[in-house]
């Protein structure tokens, strides 16, 4: 394996410029989800992978959200490696300092929407997967890439289109993914999304006749008063579990900010709609809200919602519509299972620091792996300005993530060395 690796570690070492440029090329290519066409990023991806002389193609349910699969090897262990080519929208242009598809690399940064979340993580795959052809007489077993365009709403027409109608090729004994983690963790696990919508509908009157129907933004606001109480509810969460999410907590609370630990075992909720009301002087007789709730390992939709519905008793004028398409159970996989070891190894060897297994407070598509048994951990770069202006990435911290994928999954190829 020491030769495996050193060969690894020279060929990204030759190709730094290359891979620079790779990523910088990459955000260039705008693929942002809404509206969700991902075409042009994913037929940039196809192509360097073809010029590189590895097997890839494209499977698609949607043909404005293609997916690009390849795999080489046979038997076991068999890896699979994800990233997804959508990104968020870049908003206003005047908000960011530089062309937000830019893709510009300056003062040892990659500058771009989705930079972090997550074209670098991509890119990763990507290199990995063909340094790793060049190794697949060495290392044996089976390696299948997956670069999926979906992810940002959901995952239906990418990860979990593949999972449902590729299994044999799309699942595999293990994932490894590259989501911005920060280096000094290992996601095993993410909290739930549960995203609900309210509507409360009232007569509504004259904004002085308020003695003939109820407002129903006022009614909202007590609503939303009573669902923030969801808070305060208790998850039991396995003891390994709950183990690695407390030595977690500084790491999370370094990488996230501070209040990011507390929140780990905890259900969050946020009101993240409101609209309701006509005119100032007119008593509103509708309002819509939209909510986001946070679930914690070891809490469940069911339990979530029968609370919302004890609540909902309250409030005769609301009813309550779930996005399940939008909503997904906690998941998580062993935080002792042999990958989170050879990832460990893998970033001390490199850097003389260990991650520690930790808990994601995000979504990512590794929740469907997990849903069909298969392990899944993520590994990549600090979410810097994720989902806001001027997003960026680190360009040695993007070259760190490249070679911990790739002797990561060199090693777990070759059985764990």
């Amino acid at each position: 394996m020491e030769k495996i690796r050193a060969r690894i570690l020279d060929w990204i070492e030759t190709d730094r410029a290359a891979l620079i440029d790779f990523l910088s090329r990459f955000v260039a290519v705008p693929s942002p989800n809404p509206p969700g066409d991902t075409r042009a990023a994913a037929r940039f991806l196809l192509a360097h992978l073809h010029a590189h002389g590895v097997p890839a193609e494209i499977r698609s349910a949607r043909d404005e959200l293609p997916n690009i699969v390849g795999s080489f090897g046979t038997g076991r262990p068999h890896l699979v490696l994800n990233g997804h080519i959508d990104v968020f929208p870049a908003g206003p242009r005047e908000s960011w300092s530089s062309d937000p598809w830019g893709g510009e690399v300056a003062g040892g940064k990659v500058l771009g929407r989705g930079a972090t979340d997550m074209k670098c993580g991509t890119a990763a795959s990507v290199w990995t997967y063909i340094y790793l052809h060049r190794l697949q007489e060495t290392l044996g077993g089976r390696l299948t890439l997956t670069s999926v365009s979906d992810e940002e709403t959901g995952g239906t027409w990418g990860a979990r289109w593949l999972l449902e109608t590729f299994p044999d090729e799309c699942s595999g004994d293990c994932l490894l993914n590259g989501e911005p983690t920060t280096p000094g963790t290992i996601r095993f696990g993410e909290k739930g999304t549960l995203r609900l919508i309210f509507e409360i509908d009232t007569p509504g009157a004259h904004g002085a006749y308020t003695h003939q129907s109820r407002n129903a933004i006022r009614i909202a606001a007590d609503l939303v008063r009573d669902l923030y109480g969801l808070e305060e509810m208790h998850a039991e969460v396995p003891d390994a579990v709950r183990q690695a999410i407390e030595a977690s907590r500084t790491a999370m609370e370094q990488a996230l900010g501070r209040g990011a630990g507390e929140i780990l075992s905890r259900v969050t909720v946020s009101a993240g709609v409101i609209e309701g009301g006509l005119k100032v002087n007119m008593l509103p007789g509708h309002c819509r809200l939209e909510m986001d709730i946070r679930l914690p390992v070891g809490m469940t939709h069911a339990a979530v919602m029968a609370e919302v519905e004890t609540i909902l008793g309250r409030y005769p004028e609301a009813r309550v519509t779930p996005v399940w398409t939008h909503s997904g159970e906690p998941t998580f996989s062993d935080p002792l299972h042999p990958m989170v070891g050879i990832l460990r190894r893998t970033v001390s060897g490199l850097t003389g620091t260990e991650p520690v297994p930790a808990v994601s407070l995000g979504a990512s598509d590794a929740k469907h792996w997990r849903r069909h048994g298969v392990p899944a951990f993520l590994y990549g770069c600090t979410p810097n300005n994720m989902a806001k202006p001027d997003e960026w990435v680190d360009v040695e911290e993007y070259l760190h993530i490249v070679r911990t994928h790739a002797l990561a999954a060199a090693s777990f190829l070759a059985g764990g060395k």
